[in-house]
């Protein structure tokens, strides 16, 4: 994770580290699509009380195989893509291979906390990373099958202090 300072705000990169189970891999071969969600919370310590939330940021990922041009497309949003909605505002990538959707995938980038004076000027600041697969969004037949199979179990967290560095 890197917590990045730019003109026009606070960014957060990182990178997630997972294998693909072979389960969902069919699943993605047969045109029904999955869906990856990365959230990100900054928090400012206090000594006189709980840690106060400052931020909080979701990015929700919709990976799908067109099997007609035989590539993968992937969905990036800030709202949950479900249906009609979210869809009106991401960004769309086409990939020639699986490999290449998931590495994008992984690489969670220049995710938009706040302004630099909603987050303040500390040197170091709490962030909380979660990403996950996130199975609510999968057809109902897979929803109640997922249900205990660890292999749809894809999920990290990590919660770090991380000094804010000067974008160059």
């Amino acid at each position: 994770m890197r917590l990045e300072q730019a003109d026009d705000g606070v960014y957060l990169g990182a990178a997630v580290q997972f294998e693909l189970p072979s389960l969902v891999e069919e699943v993605l071969d047969k045109g029904i699509a999955i869906y990856f969600v990365a959230e990100a919370e900054l928090f400012q310590e206090r000594w006189y009380w709980t840690d106060r939330k400052v931020a909080q940021v979701q990015r929700h990922m919709r990976l799908a195989y067109q099997p007609l041009t035989r590539r993968w497309r992937l969905n990036v949003s800030p709202l949950p893509i479900t249906g009609a909605v979210g869809m009106g505002i991401s960004l769309n990538q086409n990939f020639d291979t699986l490999s290449d959707a998931l590495d994008a995938i992984k690489r969670i980038g220049r995710l938009r906390l706040g302004d630099v004076a909603e987050i303040g000027d500390e040197p170091l600041h709490q962030v909380t990373f979660r990403f996950r697969l996130d199975t609510s969004q999968l057809p109902r037949p897979f929803q109640i099958g997922v249900v205990g199979l660890a292999d749809w179990n894809i999920s990290a967290e990590r919660t770090a202090r991380l000094a804010l560095e000067k974008q160059r």
